[in-house]
């Protein structure tokens, strides 16, 4: 089973999505595995990764994996249970590691990469991205790109997800089945 879990920042996107890994888990007696994605570059975001390690308390295999996801993703069995947040930070991980080598078709072989890892592999894969192109289109050009981008992101997983929800205000909309 293959689930992504959209929202925006705060909407209750994380929180969802722990709740269901921990279920899946439950109901097939397997292991939980987190894999964060963030780097911590600043201390606000040092602080949302505490805060996101103490909500989820313990019985989680913890991984950091800013870059290298289709891999990973692929080291997993059919009984564990893969909680991914979040794959915006992902892609904006990316972005920056390609630096001003950064194109469309560099990106989007990552993103291919992912998806068909996420297609091949027999582990309960949760994914968590946020929805980030329901405001106004950005002004700058790297925003602009990187909100493209997680759009078409987020529309390739989809086809290969059998859930996608969408949360807003902690409540969950589902958009697929």
């Amino acid at each position: 089973m293959k689930q992504l879990i959209l929202g925006g920042a705060r909407s209750g996107k994380s929180s969802l999505a722990e709740s269901r890994a921990q279920q899946s888990a439950q109901n097939k007696n397997g292991m939980l595995h987190y894999v964060a994605t963030a780097l911590p570059f600043d201390e606000e975001m040092r602080q949302r990764i505490t805060h996101h390690k103490q909500q989820r308390g313990a019985g989680w295999i913890e991984y950091e994996c800013p870059l290298n996801l289709p891999e990973l993703i692929c080291e997993f069995s059919s009984q564990d249970v893969v909680l991914i947040d979040c794959l915006t930070l992902w892609l904006n991980n990316w972005i920056f590691e390609l630096g001003d080598d950064c194109c469309n078709e560099r990106l989007e072989e990552q993103i291919e990469l992912l998806v068909n890892a996420a297609a091949q592999s027999d582990a309960t894969l949760i994914f968590v991205s946020n929805e980030v192109g329901m405001g106004i289109v950005p002004l700058g050009a790297v925003s602009r790109y990187f909100v493209d981008n997680a759009g078409r992101m987020n529309q390739k997983l989809a086809t290969v997800c059998e859930q996608v929800t969408f949360v807003a205000a902690g409540l969950p909309l589902e958009l697929k089945p």
